[in-house]
C-alpha cells in the first residue's frame, strides 16, 4: 500500500441525517467516512503507533467511539514526540471525525485545524505535496462545515477538494466530492443546481470502469436521490451499483445495496418488492450487523401493513443475532428500534429489556448519544403504561444528556415527550415551555429534517406535525386567551404550513424574506380580513385577524372526526348534479363555524375579501360554496387562499400590465390518451383571453411543450403563465405534475424550467393560471400540490381548480377572469369572484357549486 493511498472507504457519511433517520425508526445500513490510513507500508513507523491507529479504526468502524478518540489520542501524542508531522496529521484529522460522531464540535474544530496547519495547508496545495490525505482531510472539515450549519463554507471546501482530486485523475472520489457539494448547495436552498450536480455525477460515473470504488460513489449517488424523493432515478442508480459489486462478488457492497434498494421499495410502497430485498441481503450479507438490520427493516414492514402472525416468526432470529453483537452505536440502535417497532399488543418485558441492555451497553462504550436515545425511548414505555413520575425522570435525564451532545434531532423528541407527560401531571405551565422548547429545536433543524431518507415522508405525521398541532391546543386550552399566546398559536400553525411544504419538496422552499398578512391588511389592504381556522382532535379553534383591530379567537366544540365527515360529504356531492341541496345544508354548517360568528363585525369594518390560511380537511373544500342559508360566500366577498406567510411582497395586479404566456394541449400525448380526455374548448378560452384585451402568446398543442416552454417563459416579459393541460395536485411532489406534448412535467421540474428567469429578471411572475389541473381524488392533502406549484414557479399568486370542471365552462369562466382584470382596477380576488358570479347568475346549465366553486386563488389576492 502506498503511503497516499485510500483504504476502502464506506459508502456515505454518518450525519446527522443518519441519526434522524434512525430517529424516525426507519433502519438502514451504517454508513460512514473512513478513517484516514494508517500507513501500514511505512517501515520507519513503529509497531505500537501503527496497533494504536488500526485499533482506533476498528473502533470507529464499530461505533465505539470514545474508545476510538482515547486511541487516536494517544497516537497523536506519540507522533508528536517523534516529529513525525504528517502521521500526527492524520491521526489528528482521523480523531475530528471521531469527535463528530460524539457532537463534540469545538474539539472537532480544534483537531482538523492542526492537522490543516500541520500539512501545511496551502503549500501543499501549491506544490502538490501529499494531495490524497489533504483532499480526505478537506472532505471532514467540510463535513464539519455542513454539521454546524456554515453551508457555503462546506461548499467551497468541497469544491478545492474536488480540484485536488481533478489533479489525480480520481474520477470517482470527484463524484463524491460532488455529491458533497450538491447537499450544500441544497442546504442554501439552491436546489436546482444541486439537481444539475447530482445528474452531471452520474453521467461522470457511467463512463467510469467498474471497480469497488465507482460501486461505493454510486451507492452514495443513489442514496442521495433517495432522500430527496428521487426515487426512481435511485432504484435505477442502485441497480447499477447492484450489478456491478455482484459481478465483482462483492458481498458487502452487494448486500449494502440490496438493503437500500429494499428502503427504497418500501418508500414506494411496494410491499413485496421491499420484503424480497430484505430477505437477499439477510442471506447475502456477510455482517452479522447488516443481517440483523434487514430483519428488522422486515419485522417493522410486516408489522406496518398488519401481518403480526408472519412478523412474530422473526422475533426469535432477531432476538439471538442481538445478543450476539458486540456493543456499538449501530447495534444499539438496532436493539432501540427494534423495541419501539413492536406492537402495542406484545408484553412489555421484552422492550424494556431490550432497553435496558441498551443504556447499559451504551454506558459501557462511552456513547452519550445513544445512551440519551436509549432513555428517552425508555420514558416513552413507562409513558405509554402511565407511570408518570419514572417517565418524567427518564426523560429529564435523557433530554439532558441530547443537550450535552448537541443532538436537537433527539432532543425534540424528548422535549416533545416531556410536554406530553407533564401535561398529562397536571403542569400546563411547565408543559407549554417543553412544547415551546421541541419547536424551537425543530426550526434550528428545518433544513437537516428535510434532507432525510424517504420514510420521513410517512413519519411527518407521525414525529413532527403532532409536536405543532398539540402545542396550539395547549396554548390554546386556557379560559382567557392573551394576544401574546394567540399570536403565539397562529405563527405554529403557519409554521406547521410551512414544514409540511418543506416535507413536500423534501427542501426548505421559502427562504426568502417573509412579509407578514396582518401587515399586509393594515396598511395594504384594510378591506380584507384574515381567517385561521385550525382543527384539533377535540374542537375547532378560529383565530380571525380583522384590519386594525387586535386577534380574536372562538371554539367551535366539534371533534376532528365530525369536522372531516361533514367535509368529506361536501367534496364528494358537490359534484354530483342531484344533490344541490344537500351541499347547501352541509356548507350551511361550516358557514356557522367560520363566518357567521364574525358576521357582524365584518360588515362594521366594510370587509369584502376574506382570506383564508386553511387547515387539514378544509383545504379541499372551496370556501366560496359555503352557504348562509340565502346565498353563496362568494356573492359577499372574494376569497382568496393564503399560506399564512408570504414569499414575495404583495402588490397590486392593477400597477402591472398584463402580458401572458398561454400553453395549452387540446389532445393529450398519445401515451396518455386513455388517461386523459381531450379538452377541446381550450381554443375558445384562449381566443377569449385575447378578446378580453390581455396581450398573449399562445403555445398549443405540438408547441405547447417543456423545451418552448422554457425558452419562453425566461426569454421574454410575460408577467403571467397561463397553463391549459391537464395536470394533478397530490401530497406527493412526484405524483404532482401537468401535462404537455412531450409528456408530463413534474412540479419539481418547475425550478429549472421557470426559475432561470430569476437569473435575468428578479420580478417575480405575477400569476400562475392552472385552468385544467385537479387534486388527485382521495388525496386529503392534495392541495400541498398546489401551493406546491406556486412556490416552484416563483408566482405571486396561483389560479386553479380543486376538480376537473366542463371545460366550456372553464373557458367561460377565464375569459371573464381576464376580462376583469383587463377593464378595471380590480384585485385578482375580485375578479375571479365577478367571474364566478357570471357563471351563477348568467348561465343557467352552470348555476351549481361544482362548475364554479372549485377555481381556487392561492397567494397575493391583490
Amino acid at each position: 500500500m502506498k503511503k497516499t493511498q485510500f483504504l476502502t472507504r464506506c459508502l456515505v457519511s454518518l450525519r446527522k441525517s443518519y441519526l434522524r433517520y434512525i430517529v424516525v425508526m426507519v433502519i438502514t445500513t451504517i454508513l460512514c467516512v473512513q478513517l484516514l490510513p494508517a500507513f501500514a507500508n511505512t517501515p520507519y513507523l513503529k509497531n505500537v503507533e501503527l496497533q494504536m491507529q488500526e485499533t482506533g479504526k476498528l473502533l470507529y468502524d464499530s461505533g465505539r467511539y470514545v474508545e476510538a478518540a482515547q486511541i487516536l489520542q494517544q497516537a497523536v501524542d506519540s507522533y508528536q514526540k517523534q516529529g513525525k508531522t504528517l502521521e500526527q496529521a492524520v491521526a489528528l484529522s482521523n480523531l475530528s471525525l471521531t469527535y463528530q460522531q460524539l457532537g463534540d464540535w469545538k474539539q472537532a474544530q480544534n483537531t482538523i485545524t492542526q492537522s490543516l496547519n500541520l500539512q501545511g495547508y496551502q503549500k501543499a496545495l501549491q506544490n502538490n505535496i501529499n494531495l490524497p490525505i489533504l483532499a480526505q482531510s478537506l472532505d471532514i472539515q467540510g463535513r464539519l462545515q455542513l454539521e454546524t450549519g456554515h453551508s457555503e463554507q462546506a461548499l467551497s471546501t468541497w469544491k478545492e477538494m474536488e480540484e485536488i482530486y481533478t489533479k489525480i485523475g480520481d474520477k470517482n472520489s470527484i463524484a463524491l466530492a460532488r455529491l458533497n457539494q450538491s447537499q450544500a448547495l441544497r442546504n442554501q436552498g439552491f436546489n436546482r443546481r444541486a439537481l444539475e450536480m447530482l445528474a452531471q455525477t452520474n453521467q461522470t460515473l457511467q463512463s467510469q470502469p467498474d471497480s469497488l470504488d465507482k460501486v461505493i460513489a454510486l451507492l452514495s449517488l443513489g442514496n442521495t436521490l433517495q432522500r430527496i424523493g428521487k426515487l426512481e432515478e435511485s432504484d435505477r442508480v442502485l441497480q447499477k451499483s447492484l450489478e456491478i459489486s455482484q459481478r465483482l462478488n462483492s458481498s458487502i457492497y452487494t448486500a449494502a445495496t440490496l438493503l437500500n434498494l429494499g428502503n427504497n421499495a418500501r418508500a414506494q410502497q411496494k410491499i413485496p418488492e421491499a420484503i424480497s430485498f430484505y430477505q437477499q441481503t439477510y442471506t447475502t450479507s456477510p455482517s452479522p450487523l447488516t443481517k440483523v438490520q434487514a430483519q428488522i427493516n422486515q419485522y417493522s414492514l410486516l408489522v406496518q401493513t398488519q401481518k403480526l402472525n408472519e412478523a412474530q416468526t422473526l422475533i426469535p432470529a432477531i432476538q439471538t443475532q442481538l445478543e450476539q453483537l458486540p456493543p456499538s452505536r449501530a447495534s444499539i440502535y438496532a436493539r432501540i428500534n427494534f423495541a419501539h417497532t413492536l406492537p402495542p399488543s406484545h408484553p412489555p418485558t421484552l422492550p424494556s429489556t431490550l432497553l435496558a441492555t441498551a443504556i447499559q451497553q451504551s454506558r459501557s462504550i462511552g456513547d452519550t448519544r445513544a445512551e440519551a436515545y436509549a432513555l428517552g425511548k425508555l420514558g416513552s414505555l413507562y409513558e405509554k403504561t402511565q407511570q408518570w413520575q419514572q417517565a418524567r425522570e427518564l426523560t429529564e435525564k435523557a433530554l439532558n444528556l441530547a443537550k450535552e451532545t448537541n443532538t436537537a434531532e433527539i432532543a425534540y423528541l424528548w422535549q416533545w415527550q416531556l410536554g406530553r407527560i407533564l401535561k398529562s401531571e397536571g403542569d400546563i405551565k411547565g408543559a407549554i415551555s417543553a412544547y415551546d422548547a421541541a419547536v424551537d429545536s425543530l426550526e434550528q433543524l428545518r433544513t437537516d429534517l428535510v434532507a432525510v431518507n424517504q420514510d420521513i415522508q410517512f413519519n411527518f405525521r407521525d414525529n413532527v406535525e403532532p409536536v405543532y398541532r398539540e402545542s396550539v391546543a395547549l396554548l390554546l386550552s386556557t379560559q382567557q386567551t392573551s394576544e401574546k399566546t394567540l399570536e403565539k398559536a397562529r405563527a405554529r400553525i403557519e409554521a406547521l404550513q410551512l414544514a409540511e411544504l418543506d416535507n413536500f419538496f423534501r427542501e426548505a422552499c421559502l427562504q426568502g424574506q417573509r412579509v407578514l398578512l396582518d401587515k399586509v391588511v393594515d396598511e395594504a389592504n384594510s378591506t380584507a380580513a384574515i381567517i385561521y381556522p385550525i382543527i384539533l382532535p377535540e374542537q375547532l379553534q378560529i383565530i380571525v385577524k380583522i384590519p386594525q383591530q387586535p386577534l380574536r379567537h372562538y371554539t367551535i366544540k366539534k371533534s376532528q372526526a365530525e369536522i372531516e365527515s361533514v367535509l368529506q360529504q361536501i367534496r364528494e356531492y358537490i359534484t354530483e348534479p342531484d344533490r344541490t341541496e344537500d351541499v347547501q345544508a352541509l356548507s350551511q354548517e361550516v358557514y356557522s363555524w367560520l363566518i357567521k360568528p364574525n358576521e357582524f363585525d365584518l360588515e362594521k369594518s366594510k370587509i369584502n375579501t376574506l382570506v383564508f390560511v386553511l387547515d387539514g380537511a378544509l383545504r379541499n373544500v372551496p370556501m366560496a360554496a359555503l352557504y348562509d342559508g340565502q346565498k353563496y360566500l362568494i356573492e359577499k366577498y372574494a376569497v382568496a387562499l393564503s399560506l399564512g406567510l408570504q414569499l414575495f411582497q404583495p402588490k397590486p395586479l392593477a400597477e402591472t400590465k398584463l402580458n401572458v404566456l398561454a400553453g395549452g394541449l387540446i389532445q393529450p400525448p398519445l401515451n396518455y390518451k386513455k388517461q386523459f380526455p381531450p379538452l377541446p374548448e381550450i381554443q375558445s378560452e384562449f381566443n377569449l383571453i385575447s378578446q378580453a384585451g390581455v396581450s398573449n402568446t399562445q403555445l398549443l398543442n405540438q408547441n405547447f411543450n417543456s423545451k418552448n416552454l422554457e425558452t419562453r417563459v425566461n426569454a421574454s416579459g410575460y408577467n403571467v403563465l397561463h397553463l391549459a393541460t391537464h395536470g394533478q395536485f397530490s401530497s406527493r411532489a412526484e405524483n404532482t405534475f401537468i401535462l404537455a406534448a412531450d409528456g408530463p412535467i413534474n412540479v419539481t421540474q418547475f425550478d429549472s424550467l421557470l426559475r432561470r428567469r430569476d437569473e435575468t429578471r428578479p420580478e417575480a411572475l405575477e400569476m400562475l393560471v392552472l385552468s385544467a389541473c385537479q387534486t388527485a381524488a382521495g388525496d386529503n392533502r392534495a392541495t400541498l400540490g398546489l401551493a406546491g406549484a406556486s412556490l416552484k414557479a416563483g408566482a405571486r399568486s396561483t389560479l386553479a381548480s380543486l376538480w376537473h370542471v366542463n371545460d366550456k365552462s372553464t373557458s367561460i369562466l377565464i375569459g371573464e377572469f381576464y376580462r376583469e382584470l383587463a377593464k378595471t382596477k380590480v384585485t385578482k380576488a375580485e375578479a375571479l369572484r365577478k367571474a364566478q358570479i357570471t357563471l351563477l347568475t348568467k348561465y343557467p346549465n352552470y348555476t351549481r357549486p361544482g362548475f364554479w366553486a372549485p377555481y381556487i386563488l392561492v397567494g397575493n389576492w391583490l
